[in-house]
């Protein structure tokens, strides 16, 4: 209570008093803390009740008001009082002790306030990012202290700053600083500090050792902790009757203390309140995001933070509970790292395991922001450590068990991460964890060199509709995004040497070449009496299509000799004949609403797709190795097996499998287009395309539809039903799905 009386006396004498220099009154603001240390007997009474957060706060705006009168960049004298007398230093010591208490929170508040307010560069300045630097080794030590939102405030401030000179990163990278530290080269100016740190690599370009620098016998020698603070004499006896108690570190382990920043931030990562959490996991995404080419070394090599993101993603993914509801996977609302509050109680579409499971994505969403933002070097060793320690050795396992509901869990999640991801480092290996790297033709024998791929591909054809419905809806989210090796691997690389085309080299005296490109005598489909049922409102612009395909190159100059577009999607449209036909019934459900739909999306396609450098024209036959063997590659043998027994599936996973194949055909590759698109194609022998595996189809439909009794009306209602025109009920003398799939097709 007098301490407060005091404190109020003081500061109205200081009002009465006539204003002094900023220097003087700069100085005994300082003077005024020295003397508490000389004069007290009671360092148990909190710095609360003392006159210190006052003269603090004073001096802050001394430096302050000092710099607003001063030219930009100008040292004033107050300022230089400061960095001679190395105030920071002292003030540092006084926070490391805590003394009196809660002077740690005191310490850490000018500092911040120092950096964020003044805006001449401090950081430079040997007396300023040296204790800074060893403040910040005192953050993160101890979780939950009360000390924490100073701690986080202070170490953003510094990334902060990091952020506007990335240069300055080079001061913290404690290890090349410290045989300097230890020759008490206190007139060093930064300029001389950076050129000594360079000087202390070894050949190999390795920093060296503190044990291995001239002079030193041993780490305590060079810590600069162990430097006795300056101190003027009359303060020198009260400091040094200060006990500094080691505190409990956090259980971080630190196998190097090169980059403290990014330590202290990590440990604060596992703070128990979420917001200083989100605000470490801020700092440590600057700090990724530094261009420094050393710092981003010694980011990824000298500390945590590629095991702790790691571990913490496989921990939360373990932490899920194997009950969890795929369908709750799939349709849990978009996740937002830093963004998790969560509150079960207040959740109305709660479920068993939401709050894991939304942990779990938001701290993957994290990691996908982290790559995406940070420098090159720390990306790609960021992702490969997901790779290795996450999808290897976590995920894997679970895709590859044999528990039917373990497969289908798992592969919603990994759907959902792929569905999530947007950093190109990180999708480029988890598409490596997937597909793998091959870019070979496959042959039947070598299915299974990638195992997870093949078991991937395989469970698009389980005998568990769910798997194969989940599975095929992960390759659809997959061949979604921009990445060029996922079709490659998955279908490109088969089709490279045309090899399942049947080559008849023309005669020099042979030039009766049709219009579109085929040979003389080559059937055209439009005189085919299975296609006899062609009419004008079926057909479709082909200047509309072609308006959209890839640029022709002066590489690959635009076959004008190919199959014309109209002809293609009218080959298509008129498989069906018009008896088994029921779209022309119902307004609205015409050919051409799906036609528009997928120009749209096929435009889409062919803007991500320009960056790839696709040709403008398949390759040339002549250049193609056409005796090789045709093997269609194993994740299109499953989709075409599929399709052949379209019409004894169900009709979601008919549904799926035709959505599978709708995205492999908008990409604008001619080998893609030629393959599952031109039906003029000829074929070699034993080989089989999209059209030729749905003209089966369609025969089979045909024979099957003779057998069912007022066909037409029966299928007209189903088409209704799905279109929601018509109550739900039973068909007699016809099942449910296959009512469905063939007014589907139909």
């Amino acid at each position: 209570m007098f301490s407060k009386f005091t404190s109020i006396l003081q500061h109205a004498v200081e009002a009465l008093a006539p204003s002094l220099p900023l220097q003087e009154d700069f100085v005994y603001h300082w003077k005024a803390i020295t003397h508490y240390y000389i004069e007290t007997s009671d360092d148990k009474a909190p710095v609360t009740d003392t006159n210190i957060p006052s003269h603090l706060e004073q001096m802050l705006d001394i430096l302050v008001q000092e710099e607003k009168e001063r030219e930009s960049g100008e040292t004033g004298p107050c300022m230089e009082y400061l960095l001679h007398h190395k105030i920071l230093e002292t003030l540092y010591t006084l926070g490391k002790a805590d003394c009196p208490p809660g002077m740690k929170q005191q310490v850490l508040g000018f500092y911040t306030k120092l950096l964020g307010r003044i805006k001449q560069p401090l950081l430079p300045h040997i007396n300023v990012h040296r204790p800074v630097q060893k403040l910040i080794r005192l953050c993160g030590e101890v979780l939950a202290t009360p000390t924490e939102n100073e701690e986080i405030q202070f170490l953003c401030i510094v990334c902060a700053k990091l952020k506007e000179d990335p240069y300055l990163v080079n001061f913290f990278l404690e290890n090349k600083l410290k045989s300097l530290a230890s020759k008490g080269a206190a007139s060093v100016t930064a300029e001389d500090t950076l050129k000594g740190a360079e000087s202390l690599s070894t050949d190999t370009g390795q920093p060296c050792r503190p044990e291995e620098l001239p002079g030193a016998s041993g780490t305590e020698q060079t810590e600069l902790d162990d430097e006795p603070p300056p101190q003027t004499d009359d303060l020198s006896t009260g400091l040094e009757n200060l006990s500094v108690a080691s505190l409990p570190e956090a259980t971080v382990v630190r196998p190097n203390q090169d980059y403290n920043l990014v330590n202290s931030l990590l440990n604060l990562t596992r703070s128990p309140d979420g917001r200083i959490a989100v605000k470490a996991c801020e700092g440590l995404m600057l700090l990724a995001s530094l261009p420094e080419p050393k710092a981003a070394k010694c980011l990824t090599q000298s500390t945590c933070l590629c095991e702790l993101l790691t571990d913490r993603l496989a921990a939360l993914y373990k932490a899920l509970p194997p009950s969890v509801d795929p369908l709750d996977i799939e349709t849990v609302e978009a996740i937002n790292w830093g963004l998790d509050s969560y509150s079960h109680k207040e959740d109305a579409s709660a479920f068993p395991g939401k709050r894991a499971l939304i942990s779990f994505l938001s701290w993957f969403d994290y990691c996908d922001q982290l790559i995406k933002e940070a420098q090159k070097t720390t990306a790609v060793a960021l992702a490969k450590a997901i790779h290795e320690r996450f999808f290897i050795g976590v995920m894997e396992p679970q895709l590859m068990q044999t528990s039917e509901m373990g497969i289908l869990t798992s592969t919603a999640l990994l759907h959902r991460i792929v569905r999530q991801v947007t950093s190109n480092v990180l999708l480029q290996e988890m598409v490596f964890f997937i597909l793998g790297e091959q870019r070979e033709p496959e042959t039947l024998a070598d299915m299974n060199r990638h195992p997870l791929r093949h078991r991937l591909i395989e469970h698009c054809d389980h005998i568990s509709d769910e798997i194969s419905i989940m599975t095929l809806r992960m390759f659809e989210h997959l061949l979604q995004k921009p990445n060029e090796h996922i079709l490659y691997n998955l279908v490109l690389r088969n089709l490279e040497e045309r090899n399942y085309t049947e080559y008849k080299p023309l005669c020099p005296e042979d030039k009766d070449v049709v219009e579109n490109g085929q040979i003389a005598g080559a059937v055209d489909l439009e005189e085919d009496p299975l296609f006899t049922d062609i009419s004008p409102d079926n057909t479709l612009s082909n200047q509309e299509w072609l308006s959209s395909s890839p640029p022709a190159t002066p590489d690959h100059p635009r076959n004008d000799g190919k199959t014309e577009v109209h002809k293609i999607v009218n080959s298509f449209l008129c498989l069906v004949p018009d008896e088994a036909k029921s779209s022309y019934h119902v307004e609205g459900t015409g050919y051409d609403t799906y036609l528009r739909d997928a120009h749209r999306q096929f435009r889409d396609y062919c803007a991500i797709c320009l960056r790839w450098e696709w040709p403008g024209s398949p390759k040339a036959l002549e250049k193609c190795n056409l005796e090789a063997t045709f093997f269609e590659g194993h994740f299109l043998k499953v989709l075409f097996d599929r399709m052949g027994r379209i019409l004894d599936q169900p009709y979601d996973v008919n549904l799926q499998v035709t959505s599978v194949l709708s995205r492999l055909s908008l990409f604008p590759h001619p080998h893609v287009h030629e393959y599952l698109l031109d039906p003029y194609v000829n074929l070699a022998s034993g080989c089989r395309s999209l059209f030729s595996v749905i003209v089966r189809v369609v025969g089979d439909l045909m024979v099957r539809i003779q057998r069912i009794q007022d066909f037409t009306p029966k299928l007209l209602l189903v088409r209704k039903r799905l279109l929601g025109l018509e109550p739900e009920g039973p068909i007699r003398d016809l099942e449910p799905a296959q009512l469905l799939t063939v007014s589907w097709i139909c």
